[in-house]
């Protein structure tokens, strides 16, 4: 039993299911909803929360939310297809979120000794909401990859799923609104939605490129305080009679 619950166990069983989740999607081939569209019959209501549901266990499984967010709006259309890709990116961080604490966090802790690991984890501890939410605006970094990034920090749940809801759905939108109508290339909507990937795009170029420098720990000297200056003691002699 002691075995089963050892961290780098726990961390095996985890890159077992990955792997496991990556053979099934590429089995299944999940981009065929693109073309075959959702099973039909299905109430609209419970068509949504089937999708979100499968979106989830996508990411989970490294599935690339770009696609997702196509086939949500190609099969659902906007109101429908963003409520889908939204939830369907709470659910699957949630998921990730959790896998990644209970699974592999014991074991990848104490491997985070680089002193920009350090600061990307203490970043992450104290402002949590505020940092998930740029990793989500601007993301240069992959959805599953900063999902298990976070679970090993100290970030907290809370923060993490809200900024995760708030801060997809800009880029979300846009995947959702280019997939809704790319049956009309030439369209304002379809141009418009391109155009907005394209500067979140060099935007998240931009803002990871600038806030390096947040994460740069600080230099040894500014470690510490330095040590307190007194004030010179001033000796007066004794004054004869």
């Amino acid at each position: 039993m002691s075995l089963l619950l050892a961290p780098w166990t726990r961390l095996s069983l985890l890159v077992v299911l990955l792997l496991a989740a990556g053979v099934c999607v590429v089995l299944y081939e999940p981009q065929r909803i693109l073309s075959e569209g959702w099973p039909p019959g299905l109430p609209v209501g419970a068509a949504v929360l089937l999708f979100a549901a499968a979106y989830g266990a996508g990411t989970a499984a490294l599935v690339p939310r770009p696609l997702l967010n196509l086939a949500a709006g190609a099969v659902f259309g906007i109101p429908f297809g963003l409520a889908a890709a939204v939830g369907g990116s709470v659910i699957g961080a949630a998921i990730s979120f959790g896998l990644g604490r209970i699974m592999g966090r014991d074991a990848v802790r104490p491997l985070l000794r680089g002193r920009w690991l350090q600061a990307a984890d203490d970043q992450l501890a104290r402002h949590g909401f505020r940092s998930m939410l740029a990793v989500r605006i601007f993301p240069g970094l992959p959805f599953a990859a900063a999902n298990y990034l976070a679970a090993v920090s100290r970030c907290r749940w809370l923060p993490f799923l809200l900024a995760t809801a708030i801060g997809v759905v800009p880029n979300t939108a846009a995947y959702v609104v280019a997939g809704a109508s790319a049956s009309s290339p030439d369209s304002p909507a379809f141009l418009a939605s391109f155009g907005f990937i394209a500067v979140s795009a060099v935007a998240a170029a931009i803002v990871g490129w600038r806030g390096r420098h947040r994460l740069a720990p600080a230099p040894a000297c500014e470690m510490h305080d330095p040590a307190p200056l007194h004030p010179p003691v001033v000796s007066v002699a004794p004054h004869g009679p």
